[in-house]
């Protein structure tokens, strides 16, 4: 899904605002990765535990983020923020938010950026695709009132990290 933190995209026009959405996750401290942190910080550098739960942290509140948002028929985001709340003292909450919109790519180079993102690829297979008595463009613009829209994370990958591909 083509996500960004602009309230606009580019190259792109947007037809339609399917709404507010977010994702969110709650997670606790590991006591162990504190009691590292807390030695680490004695003599300074990278907290690898601690910033390791916080991007597992963010990506859970990202594919949560981008579920919602294709749940609304939306096939990207605008104006995505974090946020970030401690509650008790030992656990924190993540919370991804943006607007979903329907986009299209208007000029050649939005166009090119659809086609890396996967808008448009034919699913491997029919019976893959949801029934909604309409076609689409190669590009995902419904030729009908009622079609899917194709999504796909756009969000980079960590090392070693997986996100969904094209649907």
């Amino acid at each position: 899904m083509l996500c960004v933190t602009m309230n606009d995209i580019p190259g792109w026009e947007i037809q339609r605002v399917c709404g507010e959405v977010f994702g969110v996750t709650v997670r606790s401290r590991n006591a162990f990765s504190q009691m590292g942190a807390g030695f680490k910080s004695l003599v300074g550098g990278e907290l690898q535990g601690m910033t390791k739960n916080v991007i597992d942290s963010r990506n859970e509140a990202m594919l949560r983020l981008f579920a919602e948002a294709q749940a609304r028929g939306g096939n990207a985001l605008i104006a995505m923020r974090f946020d970030t709340t401690e509650l008790g003292g030992n656990w924190s909450e993540i919370c991804a938010y943006g607007t979903a919109v329907v986009a299209i790519p208007v000029t050649e180079a939005a166009k090119q950026t659809a086609v890396q993102l996967g808008y448009g690829r034919p699913a491997e297979s029919p019976s893959q695709l949801p029934p909604t008595g309409s076609e689409q463009s190669a590009f995902g613009q419904p030729t009908g009132a009622q079609s899917q829209y194709p999504v796909h994370s756009g969000y980079p990958a960590q090392p070693g990290q997986t996100y969904p591909g094209p649907q």
